[in-house]
């Protein structure tokens, strides 16, 4: 990590390096990478005051509340990762059991800001934001007039800010819901041009030939897999979505925002083709 760390800082141009030990898949934990690393704090240490020691750069470490459901440990970890040289920890509300059923934890990630918040360092909350409001909620749920959660500590605090996760994938254009503090009823014919250019960096990066086109299109079809699951703003009888939600037949205004929503492969294939 430290070598990673050092080559990142000197041959790019970025502004902070982000640790990911909230990995839940099995193919990383089995290999004692990701939310493994809940279950070997040492070697979480020694990865993140490695990584802090070799670099200028802020460094993030992201983590889960805990390997196994019901024994929650990130509040135990987060104060000691102030003093491993962490600039900011982030903080998925959900187990490596839980993977990514049920709804994410915010009362335990509020929690765990307090702290933070008590040692000085910033908490990033994750989990399930999928909308403007949402991400309103998330970050602004304790009024600066409550005393009950501005004091930090085990009573709770409000998030620095929160990272969006899945919701990039289903819908990019989340970032600019929240900037703009509105819902977006994107149309078809936009969608398209997202996709139109995912695939024109991707030829530009993995290039054109056979071999890039390929590239190009196995990684649009695993985003398709993602995208499709957006449920347009104009059909919805209840606003906003949510993530985990698994939404029933509906019918679409058009033929390309019908194969848009279709869960196909070979629909997806003809969207590559489209592209």
């Amino acid at each position: 990590m430290s070598r990673v760390a050092q080559l990142v800082d000197e041959q790019l141009h970025i502004d902070f390096i982000d640790i990911n030990c909230g990995c839940p898949i099995d193919i990383i934990c089995n290999r004692g990478a990701g939310s493994a690393l809940l279950r070997r704090p040492q070697k979480l240490e020694e990865v993140v005051r490695a990584t802090t020691g070799c670099t200028d750069l802020p460094v993030i470490v992201k983590i889960r509340k805990g390997y196994f459901d019901d024994s929650d440990v990130a509040h135990t970890l987060i104060p000691e990762m102030a003093s491993w040289g962490a600039a900011a920890v982030t903080l998925h509300g959900r187990s490596r059991q839980q993977r990514y059923s049920r709804a994410a934890d915010w009362d335990y990630i509020r929690r765990c800001a307090g702290i933070a918040h008590s040692v000085g360092l910033p908490l990033i909350g994750n989990g399930d934001v999928f909308s403007p409001t949402e991400w309103e909620e998330r970050v602004n749920p304790i009024s600066n007039n409550d005393s009950s959660g501005a004091n930090g500590g085990e009573q709770g605090a409000n998030v620095t800010t929160a990272m969006i996760g899945r919701a990039a994938l289903i819908k990019p254009w989340i970032f600019t819901e929240i900037m703009e503090q509105r819902l977006w009823d994107i149309s078809a014919s936009e969608r398209l041009d997202v996709l139109k250019s995912f695939v024109s960096h991707g030829l530009e990066h993995w290039g054109s030939d056979s071999r890039g086109v390929e590239t190009t299109r196995r990684f649009l079809l695993e985003w398709l897999s993602f995208t499709h699951r957006y449920i347009p703003v104009g059909l919805l009888e209840v606003v906003p979505q949510k993530m985990q939600w698994r939404p029933p037949a509906y019918s679409t205004r058009n033929q390309l925002e019908g194969l848009l929503s279709s869960d196909s492969a070979a629909d997806w294939v003809r969207i590559s083709e489209m592209l």
